[in-house]
């Protein structure tokens, strides 16, 4: 099992970064050990700017860096960020598409002991509706670097979603091609599609490797960026398998599943089922005991596949 949070994977993405980018700016809402952003802190004090707990403030104070050509980078508890400043990320962010990354830290059910106040579910709804904002999910420590990566050349608005633990690799190493906006085929099939982002890749691998076994032949697609969807990768799978199973670790309303349905139901309508957390105070417990209370595991895809491939079948 991997050691490494992705938070620090993105400390120390930017720490290389700044050694060549002097415009490079990281801030912190009191969160910098929450972020794991320490290492940055004390090498580049020049660089690092501590707003203490007010989510609206560091937010605007990174857009105005932004206009004046400094490059800021946000991280703060994607809970409060994206709720608290949702108006400073609408107005001067979004707006004028100041060239601001916005990094939400545990999110989730990252945070799942402490219950709904710390559980962020509504985020990626919430940005999905503001325009000019990129949504990114990486799903493991190599492909956070590489989302770090692409996000510090991207010249506009980025909201990148972390969670907290270290999670499962996915991939071997960040020795491939990623592309903003362009999603990742991690395992051919053609009896259903399963379409997810972030830490439940690794959980939509292993529920493949599952399936395989009664034999269902699974399409596993990482969708690493939420806006823009890669629209074309969906409708190919919808035509190519269909059928379409979405996992997300959010809300079930306004989500992820949502927007991949959007795109099914305008081009290529096929039997879909969208899993995440239900309409209610998420259950505190640790995460993995969160996605087991809500279904989001390998044995239940497979018992979820089979419901959906059987829709198929019957023409629903």
């Amino acid at each position: 099992m991997n050691k490494i949070h992705n938070r620090q994977v993105v400390c120390e993405t930017l720490m290389e970064l700044a050694k060549e980018d002097r415009d490079i700016v990281v801030l912190c809402s009191d969160s910098r050990g929450s972020a794991s952003m320490k290492p940055f802190a004390e090498k580049y004090p020049g660089q690092f700017i501590e707003v203490g707990i007010a989510e609206q403030n560091i937010v605007g104070i990174a857009a105005g860096l932004a206009a004046s050509g400094k490059k800021p980078f946000v991280a703060s508890l994607a809970c409060f960020l994206t709720a608290r400043a949702a108006e400073q990320i609408k107005v001067d962010v979004s707006y004028s598409k100041t060239n601001v990354k916005l990094l939400g830290i545990s999110a989730g059910i990252s945070y799942g002991a402490l219950g709904m106040s710390h559980h962020s579910l509504q985020d990626i709804a919430l940005i999905r509706a503001i325009p000019n904002i990129l949504i990114v999910v990486p799903a493991d420590r190599f492909e956070t670097r590489l989302a770090t990566e692409a996000a510090a050349r991207y010249d506009g608005p980025v909201y990148m979603r972390l969670g907290r633990n270290p999670v499962e690799d996915v991939y071997t190493s960040s020795d491939y091609e990623f592309q903003l906006g362009r999603a990742i085929t991690m395992r051919d099939g053609d009896s259903l599609s399963i379409i997810t982002f972030g830490e439940t890749v690794r959980i939509a691998l292993d529920a493949a490797e599952l399936m395989a076994a009664r034999g269902i032949n699974c399409r596993v697609i990482n969708m690493h960026t939420i806006k823009p969807l890669d629209e074309e990768c969906i409708i190919r799978a919808a035509k190519e398998t269909g059928a379409i199973l979405t996992i997300e670790e959010h809300s079930i309303l306004g989500g992820f599943g949502a927007a991949v349905a959007e795109v099914v139901v305008q081009n290529y309508p096929v039997s879909m089922k969208i899993m995440g957390i239900p309409d209610e105070p998420a259950v505190p417990g640790k995460s993995k005991e969160v996605f087991a209370y809500y279904g989001i595991s390998p044995e239940n895809l497979c018992d979820e596949a089979e419901k959906l491939i059987k829709k198929k079948k019957a023409g629903e």
